[in-house]
């Protein structure tokens, strides 16, 4: 190394000293490439969270009162996780809750984006049904599961039934909240230029709302991830609801632990993909 090339890496070994000790948080890694120090704070978060779960775990183990619980501890979880992911089980219970997801997301789509459209054209359909959508919206979508037992010859179609009355409210009004915020203008302009009907949709409503049809559709996701597990309690053998079921009674809490770890995992993953597209068709550029 030449005298000149030494005496730069002095140098810069004296600035990033001189940040750190400037810092609000000292060593926070101020001289870390960017690509690295935008993942610091996750990696503490992360850190932060094993760390309490494994003294929680501790504590639980050394209490004569709770130590039959202790295998809700970080190692005995992650292990039992690992043999269900080798053993290809995970499969196996992940598989039938997405289909009941994706099927009711799709109902919920399917009947939510027409509905919101209708609601944020017209008027009059607004105010008609603000009231009975508003009072339906209010109701746990696990308040129907009686009734969805006694409607449906299946216990699927009760829980997609289940999972649809979670999501299509968020779609619902998404879309209706999105449509009017189109200028109408737009609409003018296309009549002027013989847009109708079907065309109008196309070439104007729909790219003038999927960006928040997408919003909706990420928050139904979360709401209908969360009542899936519950709904899954019901008389099915398969999913992930089921699997914790399952491992309850059974008294293995180290698989329970790690059931719950896979579905976060799983709605991490499927709300990082929501957020993606959200991204994509946002027509408001971001630094």
């Amino acid at each position: 190394m030449s005298i000149k090339q030494t005496r730069m890496s002095a140098k810069k070994s004296s600035l990033c000293e001189y940040v750190n000790r400037s810092s609000p948080v000292r060593g926070y890694g101020k001289c870390l490439p960017a690509a690295v120090r935008r993942y610091v704070p996750a990696v503490l978060g992360i850190a932060l969270t094993l760390g309490l779960w494994q003294w929680g775990g501790y504590l639980v183990a050394n209490n004569p009162d709770t130590y039959a619980f202790a295998d809700f501890a970080p190692a005995p979880t992650f292990s039992r996780l690992i043999d269900i992911v080798m053993s290809g089980e995970v499969f196996d219970m992940t598989i039938p809750s997405l289909s009941r997801i994706g099927l009711g997301l799709l109902w919920a789509i399917v009947i939510g984006v027409p509905v919101g459209i209708t609601i944020g054209r017209i008027p009059v359909f607004r105010e008609a049904t603000h009231i009975p959508f508003q009072f339906l919206r209010m109701i746990s979508p696990l308040a129907w599961m009686p009734i969805a037992v006694l409607t449906f010859e299946t216990w699927d179609g009760a829980i997609v039934f289940l999972i649809f009355a979670a999501a299509v409210w968020p779609i619902t009004f998404a879309t209706a909240a999105g449509l009017r915020k189109v200028d109408p203008k737009w609409f003018r302009v296309a009549q002027n230029l013989g847009a109708r009907g079907w065309h109008m949709l196309i070439v104007i409503v729909l790219p003038a709302i999927a960006q928040d049809v997408l919003t909706g559709i990420r928050l139904a996701l979360g709401v209908a991830w969360v009542v899936l597990v519950p709904a899954e309690y019901l008389g099915v053998t398969s999913g992930l609801g089921y699997a914790i079921n399952d491992a309850r009674d059974t008294l293995e809490y180290d698989r329970i632990t790690a059931i719950v770890l896979i579905i976060g995992a799983i709605g991490f993953t499927l709300d990082a993909v929501c957020l993606q597209a959200i991204r994509r068709y946002n027509w408001v550029k971001t630094s």
